[in-house]
């Protein structure tokens, strides 16, 4: 157990990890959610304090409760249903894969802002369509959880970004990833009608985010900006109430970052010069970049 820890932590002390560490947060999420409703249930026999609990985190596009609760449109996105574990798992492999993509090509900084993004614009859409379209106002106390909103504005921003990047399916072969989106955007719309409804709204708001995230991205405006400006928000208050020694510790672990490093194969390039590069390839495409550029954007990938 101690080991999975240790695993655990050095997941989020590693620098542009946001891959790994979104699903390390969903993965122990799901654990703890698990480990309560065992407990509630078999040893209190309350299995309703789990519901009650895991309300509180779950989007409810009833406006009344959501004003009351609007920290779920976030929080809804780290949570799964606990029984079946398929609802977990299709949503971490999704995440890994496409992922991967992003975090190659745009940086684990503007990976992690698709994330938010996706949540909150996924969730938003099913708030309008719930208390604004007649179909569904019938059913608008249902409760929404899952990643998958945010999956798929990673799934569609990596298709937006590389079309034609191909994957190989099990039993199928190659196949273009931009077919791989419309196919669960198919799906995504056939569910729009279905028992998980606000499910299937999720996932096309989280679509939308994700082809519009890139789209603007290539015109030079981010998106995830604001949230850059939070997290560092955050980062800055939590140093300034750091006690002195820890401080000194931390600017230690810092520096091993801030000055450039001898490699075997050269120098680790800085921060702005990756950023750089990143920003290159949303705008032209990896093929775009040059020789050094490239061999700058692989030893970034290796601190």
């Amino acid at each position: 157990m101690s080991g999975i820890l240790d695993d655990f932590k050095n997941a989020f002390a590693k620098r542009n990890n946001g891959l790994i560490q979104l699903i390390w947060l969903n993965v122990a999420v799901y654990v703890v959610m698990l480990v309560f409703l065992i407990t509630a249930t078999v040893f209190f026999k309350r299995p309703d304090i789990f519901e009650t609990v895991l309300s509180y985190f779950s989007v409810t596009p009833a406006m009344g409760t959501f004003l009351l609760r609007p920290w779920t449109i976030l929080t809804y996105s780290l949570f799964h249903a606990v029984n079946p574990i398929s609802h977990l798992l299709p949503n971490m492999l999704m995440l890994y894969w496409f992922g991967a993509i992003i975090q190659e090509f745009l940086g684990s900084r503007r990976l992690i802002n698709l994330y938010i993004l996706g949540a909150i614009f996924g969730g938003a859409l099913a708030l309008i369509a719930f208390n604004f379209i007649p179909y569904y106002q019938g059913a608008i106390n249902t409760t929404i959880i899952g990643a998958s909103g945010s999956v798929m504005a990673i799934m569609f921003a990596a298709a937006t970004l590389m079309p034609d990047y191909t994957f190989f399916l099990f039993l199928i072969g190659p196949v273009k990833i931009k077919y791989i989106a419309l196919f669960f955007l198919l799906i995504s719309l056939a569910g729009a009608i279905g028992t998980n409804a606000g499910g299937g709204i999720v996932h096309m708001g989280g679509a939308l985010l994700g082809y519009l995230y890139v789209k603007q991205l290539q015109t030079g405006r981010d998106w995830g900006t604001p949230i850059d400006a939070t997290i560092e928000f955050f980062q800055n208050l939590f140093k300034r109430i750091e006690k002195p020694t820890i401080k000194v510790i931390h600017r230690q672990k810092e520096s091993i970052y801030s000055n450039t490093q001898a490699t075997v194969g050269g120098t680790y390039p800085d921060d702005d010069e990756v950023d750089e590069i990143l920003d290159k390839i949303s705008r032209s495409g990896y093929e775009s970049l040059t020789k050094e550029e490239k061999q700058k954007l692989f030893k970034a990938s290796q601190k």
